[in-house]
């Protein structure tokens, strides 16, 4: 018998090894111009196409794909998603060597999966400009069905780097960018004068918060398949087809809505789900999905429509042929709900308050008070008294408050069992925590290169609790791993590879530890990840990985990422005088200088250089070390004293200073500092207040009775008209160039 089952068993392994094949592609990387907008812009290509080519493979094949780097400089694939070696993941300095400029490299994997997947650059910010591709594994025994496949993905003209460095600057050129598209993105003191708002907008900026966003970047265009729209006209009435959606966005969240009915939810991540039928859902930031739709009608363009979260814009799918059936459209956010729901949400301390509410699974959707289609639309009379009651959590339940079904984690099953061995399990909990002032971001406040790995034991269980303790989803997802995402579902929790994370919520999700290596659990979001938020989980006793002979001189390469340093400079060409200021600064650190110099000899000069170190989460404390150099001609036996009763030295000081700053309510900058005169200053500082859409106001005021008074007028990303009162320099105006 038991050599029966032995010869049975030889003659199962021949037709499984005859059965698999290689399934080879060689993908070469170029430099590019493209032209999306009507301006030409750099980009980068595979194979002379954005996105990257469509991959498909067979459940059981073994991948061989060979990247050719024509860059100038190196690059890198990351295969999302997938189980595969851990030297294979493709995280340069981390997993796998980066891919030198003129270099090719061999991916090599078993395909031991199903589903849809998709592959980008890990290196920098170049997915950003164009290396994105879809990654789809057939079932060996899969039923035929129709199916298309559509990647989103979304596009800025500004260069990748300057949006990076300017979200750091905390820039609102997007917010403003996008108030020219949809009103009240900037939300400033005129807009909440008009919607009946002030007492919001102070409330807002008493607890010390920038204006509410649900997107951090302004994008130019959104596209389906690396065009605004596409069309599918091959389908008929009748039909039932597999949409393949891939979210490759940088940092967009989109609303998938379909104007042909419903749409069965079949597969999320690349895990099978029983079918549940929704009228919408949000895909995250590299997320997938799998949906069936069915054709309606004949001589009919059905819409399945993108629309980014901020609802800015959308990017379409047609399914058929003919007239075209539009869904209707999505009505622009109610922002100033969105700044009150984060009033009440938020301390005096930078906190979250859950207010008792247990929130878990995008059940409840915090964001519900934005939803015009959900709320109803601002009524012309009485505005301000338009607001939800923020302490009952069921009024965010939003398939509770309307005939809208919108998919959400908790309505997510697997057909099969997904339990977890018996064996130990190890917690952890991370706190997700944000700076959108200085646009940090990090796990229990600290950065990936900030913390050290993780680390975990082969054949254990690990369990994460995540709770959400910023203003901002983040789309939370885990290399080489499939986790079980807790919920209702019991021995049926959905599998999935990315957790998309509301405010306030909390979350856990699971999963057995099969490998070995480091592999890397971050924030999806581009620029989030590139900030810092992140961690390396890394296997107890594993080899050495032969793609990095040095793993510690990597991982400071690695570690690099949310260390870099923003260069930001600012100078006012006025009439009266010259003044501007310079940082250069990272996550912690600042090197920052000031001058002023007026064109009449009486005014003089001065120039502030210090640096820094911001401490605690939400990084309002700023001790400094400087050097103060000035000079003001002064009358003969005239003197002048300061608020402590000081002579000032302003007519000839050249003096270290010590410091310390502290962020105020309503955004104040107050400075307290000492110089090695024993002179003492006192100064409160508040600049960029939004008085409308491209009017801000400044204001200074310091214990050597100097004031200021400006007001700029933004033009564009780079010029402001200026005008400028100033107790030493007189009145001016002129411009302002912000770099």
């Amino acid at each position: 018998m038991k050599r029966i089952v032995l010869v049975i068993g030889m003659i199962w392994m021949q037709l499984l090894a005859f059965g698999q094949k290689n399934v080879r592609y060689d993908l070469y990387i170029r430099d590019t111009t493209v032209n999306f907008t009507g301006k030409e812009r750099h980009a980068y290509s595979v194979n002379g196409s954005i996105p990257m080519p469509e991959l498909h493979f067979t459940e059981g094949d073994t991948a061989e794909i060979w990247i050719h780097n024509e860059l100038d400089t190196e690059t890198s694939i990351h295969w999302h998603g997938l189980i595969l070696p851990n030297e294979q993941d493709g995280v340069p300095y981390l997993t796998t060597a980066p891919i030198k400029a003129g270099k090719t490299h061999l991916y090599k994997f078993p395909i031991v999966q199903n589903g849809t997947y998709w592959y980008h650059s890990h290196t920098g910010l170049q997915e950003q400009g164009g290396m994105y591709g879809a990654f789809i594994i057939h079932k060996r025994d899969e039923k035929p069905m129709q199916e298309y496949t559509l990647i989103l993905s979304d596009w800025t003209d500004m260069k990748p780097e300057q949006v990076h460095r300017r979200l750091h600057m905390a820039n609102d050129w997007s917010a403003i960018k996008k108030a020219s598209v949809q009103k009240g993105a900037v939300q400033s003191y005129g807009d909440a004068i008009l919607s009946g708002r002030l007492k919001t907008k102070l409330g807002n900026e008493w607890k010390r918060m920038l204006a509410m966003d649900v997107s951090d970047v302004y994008y130019n265009t959104f596209l389906s398949n690396g065009k605004p729209e596409i069309q599918a006209p091959k389908f008929k009435a009748g039909d039932k087809v597999r949409i393949r959606i891939i979210n490759g966005s940088s940092s967009t969240y989109f609303w998938m809505r379909w104007s042909g009915g419903k749409m069965d939810v079949i597969a999320s991540d690349g895990s099978d789900v029983v079918p549940v039928a929704v009228d919408r859902f949000i895909i995250a930031v590299s997320e997938t999905y799998d949906v069936v739709v069915t054709i309606p009608s004949d001589s009919t363009a059905f819409e399945l429509q993108a629309t980014s979260e901020d609802r800015i814009r959308s990017t379409s799918l047609w399914l058929g042929d003919g007239v075209k059936q539009l869904v209707s459209p999505l009505q622009p956010l109610k922002y100033f709900e969105g700044m009150q729901m984060m009033n009440d949400m938020i301390r005096m301390n930078g906190n979250l308050d859950d207010m008792g509410m247990n929130m878990s699974l995008q059940q409840m959707d915090m964001n519900v008070v934005m939803y015009p289609e959900i709320t109803g639309a601002l009524p012309k009379k009485n505005k301000k008294h338009n607001h939800m009651d923020m302490t009952n959590g069921d009024q965010y339940k939003s398939n509770d408050l309307s005939d809208i079904v919108t998919l959400n984690y908790n309505m997510l099953r697997s057909p099969v069992k997904t339990t977890l061995p018996d064996v130990k399990t190890t917690v952890y909990q991370f706190e997700l925590t944000g700076n959108m002032n200085r646009y940090v971001w990090s796990i229990n406040n600290k950065t990936v290169s900030e913390a050290d790995k993780i680390l975990i034991r082969k054949g254990e269980n690990v369990r994460i609790i995540l709770y959400n303790n910023s203003m901002m989803r983040h789309p939370m997802h885990l290399h080489g791993h499939f986790f079980r995402v807790v919920n209702g579902a019991g021995d049926y929790s959905p599998l999935k590879n990315v957790l998309d994370i509301m405010p306030m919520e909390t979350d856990t999700i699971e999963f057995a530890a099969t490998e070995s290596g480091d592999w890397f659990f971050h924030c999806h979001i581009l620029y989030h990840m590139m900030s810092g938020m992140g961690r390396i989980f890394t296997y107890e006793n594993s080899p050495p990985n032969p793609q990095l002979p040095n793993p510690e001189k990597a991982l400071k390469k690695l570690y690099a990422d949310d260390r870099e340093f923003h260069f930001m400079f600012q100078n006012d060409f006025a009439t009266n005088g010259n003044d501007g200021e310079m940082m250069y600064m990272n996550t912690r650190w600042n090197l920052q200088a000031e001058w002023r110099l007026g064109y009449d000899k009486m005014m003089g000069w001065e120039t502030e250089t210090h640096v820094g170190r911001y401490i605690g989460k939400m990084q309002w404390l700023y001790p400094y070390v400087g050097f103060d150099y000035r000079y003001r001609k002064m009358e003969m036996g005239e003197t002048e004293r300061n608020l402590f009763g000081q002579v000032n030295t302003k007519d000839q000081r050249a003096a270290l200073c010590f410091g310390i700053q502290y962020t105020l309510p309503m955004l104040v900058i107050a400075d307290f500092r000492i110089d090695t005169d024993g002179k003492l200053r006192l100064q409160l500082m508040r600049e960029d207040i939004p008085l409308t859409k491209r009017l801000r106001l400044g204001l200074m005021y310091n214990s050597d009775f100097e004031y200021m008074g400006s007001l700029k007028y933004v033009l564009n990303q780079s010029f402001s008209l200026s005008a400028h009162y100033d107790s030493d320099m007189g009145f001016g105006g002129g411009f302002t160039f912000t770099y």
